[in-house]
């Protein structure tokens, strides 16, 4: 979700199912076909995700206190839902709404599951609205009081998106439960029309943003200011969720509320929701440490303003960019894959499990050594294409963000990969212990950025804390799941990632040496950095591949194969899949 972070047609377009879940198919065909129906609409939502936060940037800037009051407020209602909804719904939705199709109680029990986390949402959003002040000071404790005034009037208008997230990420599991991939993916493109309209509209009324202006003042924040920019962001995400209920119907579920939450299975459910719930909480104890620190920062910068300091607005602009590569191929693949997985564990088939698992970490991580590797060389020029209106500091301060995002990107897919492995085996307390260690080094880690570091670089420690605790994580993970599955071919998932990394290196190296003899390290303008982008990262993805044929890397034909099934049915005259 965040910001972060999804088909025109949808469900109805696939046809309507009254015969249970359908999964993914199996295999490597099956699994890129789903993935890249996932990554289209992923795709169109990140650009336009791109767009929206472009003219965000363009409205209200990219440093500063309303760039960054704003920015807190509205990062809100994602992290309470991820905390009371969002990983609790994927340890425990899919798994059990399989589980139960299998055992033909399935609209029964997925009703009762919906109207119990609506009213669960519902109690949630008005107790966090009530308390917006309280919640806006738990993640500003060092920054100003007037940004945690400012704040706070935002969060009032955008803590309701809460009960909306909620309700898209119970209705969009529902649907890839039964195997309806593509509306989960799809329903974030109307929400960010709905947010660009509203930030037009903003600019056409006040106009873009100015360093010094009046709009960076607390003061110039007017109810009815603050109403068109946070209102249309709240409206954005009520749409979000309306538009995943025609493809609900076309399921043929009923939605209307089921009540009565005994005696049908919910207990268990409710245990695996338990632990995921505890290990998301201590999770968010290294979130507010590293949100901490962030919104200090903006303090720090108010304090210096010949400096362009990053504080939490600039992570967020860093964390849309690094991010990218991960929503547009790595979540579409794991999505997928969870379905299956969920299948596999219910029937007890663990050979099943741990052949996807290996094959999931080699054809994710084929994607994301490279990626991770690309955005590290070509941060500063994709700042300068996605924040046109930046100044070459906040751009310079940004792009180093962005790097220290790139440089553990391959641990992210890994890591997404992993969780979901605990959760088809509704195994949410192992996670907990895991997700307690990982908490304990960000939190040090932000910490020791603020006390060690200069402001200018707390960010970037925040971050690199990030990096190392999900060094931790996937190792515990990984031994955690040698233990539950048996060998499963991690020795040569590691010969990929080390085969990938090398020919990475290659390309990556040059690129790099390459930028800087094209000047793309200087302000040459938004242009030159399309051109130097472009350029590079296009050379950069054909020596890659170039290099991983002749290693024989098999995953990453696996990968392509959607996207050339496409190419060779249109020479052919095939028509369109």
């Amino acid at each position: 979700m965040s910001g972060q972070d999804p088909s025109a047609g949808g469900a109805g377009a696939e046809g309507p199912t009254t015969d249970g879940p359908t999964t993914a198919s199996g295999g490597p065909t099956g699994l890129g076909r789903n993935a890249a129906i996932l990554a289209s609409g992923t795709a169109v939502s990140r650009v336009l995700g791109v767009v929206r936060t472009s003219l965000l940037f363009a409205a209200i800037g990219g440093v500063g206190l309303a760039a960054n009051a704003f920015d807190l407020a509205n990062k809100l209602p994602n992290m309470i839902t991820m905390l009371v909804a969002g990983g609790v719904l994927n340890a425990v939705l899919v798994p059990q709404v399989v589980r139960a199709y299998q055992s033909g109680k399935g609209d029964d029990y997925t009703q009762r599951l919906l109207t119990l986390g609506a009213l669960v949402l519902l109690g949630v959003t008005v107790l966090f609205t009530a308390g917006a002040g309280l919640v806006v000071h738990l993640f500003a404790l060092r920054a100003g009081d007037e940004l945690r005034s400012l704040a706070t009037v935002f969060a009032v208008w955008c803590i309701p998106q809460v009960f909306f997230y909620g309700m898209y990420t119970l209705f969009g599991h529902v649907l890839n439960a039964r195997g309806r991939f593509g509306p989960f993916t799809w329903a974030p493109v109307a929400n960010n029309v709905v947010a660009i309209v509203g930030l037009l509209v903003f600019i056409g009324v006040f106009g873009t943003f100015e360093a010094g202006g009046p709009l960076g003042s607390a003061a110039w924040w007017t109810g009815p200011r603050v109403a068109l920019l946070a209102g249309f962001a709240t409206l954005g995400v009520v749409v979000q969720a309306l538009v995943m209920i025609p493809p609900l119907r076309a399921l043929g579920l009923p939605l209307r509320p089921r009540w009565g939450f005994r005696g049908v299975g919910l207990r268990s459910a409710g245990r695996v929701a338990g632990w995921t719930f505890a290990a998301l909480a201590v999770g968010y104890v290294g979130v507010i440490f590293s949100t901490n620190v962030q919104t200090a920062a903006d303090d720090a910068a108010a304090q210096a303003p010949e400096l362009a300091i990053a504080g939490n607005a600039a992570y967020s602009n860093a964390f849309l960019v690094g991010m990218l590569p991960h929503s547009l191929i790595t979540t579409s693949l794991v999505m997928v894959m969870f379905t299956q997985l969920a299948k596999h564990a219910a029937a007890g088939n663990t050979a099943a499990v741990r052949h996807d698992f290996a094959h999931g970490l080699r054809v994710v991580g084929v994607f994301t050594v490279f990626a991770g590797v690309a955005l590290c060389v070509l941060a500063l020029p994709i700042i300068r294409i996605v924040f046109p209106s930046a100044t070459p500091g906040v751009a310079s301060a940004t792009s180093r963000v962005v790097v220290a995002f790139g440089a553990w990107l391959v641990l992210l897919g890994a890591w997404a990969l992993c969780q979901r492995i605990y959760y088809a085996y509704e195994d949410a307390r192992t996670l907990f212990f895991i997700q307690s260690a990982m908490a304990v080094v960000v939190s040090l880690g932000a910490l020791a950025a603020a006390t060690f570091l200069p402001p200018a670089s707390w960010v970037v420690g925040v971050v690199a804390a990030q990096g190392v605790s999900h060094v931790l994580g996937v190792g515990l993970a990984l031994v955690g799941l040698r233990r539950r599955l048996g060998a499963f071919g991690l020795g040569g998932v590691i010969q990929m990632h080390v085969r990938a990394l090398v020919a990475a290196l290659v390309v990556g190296v040059p690129g790099w040496l390459a930028l800087h003899w094209v000047g793309g390290v200087s302000d040459g303008g938004f242009w030159h950095a399309v051109a130097t982008t472009a350029g590079l990262g296009l050379l950069m993805a054909a020596g890659y591949v170039g290099l991983l044929r002749l290693m024989r890397v098999r995953e990453l034909a696996e990968l392509a194969a959607p996207l050339l099934g496409r190419l060779r049915r249109s020479r052919s005259g095939g028509g369109t899949a």
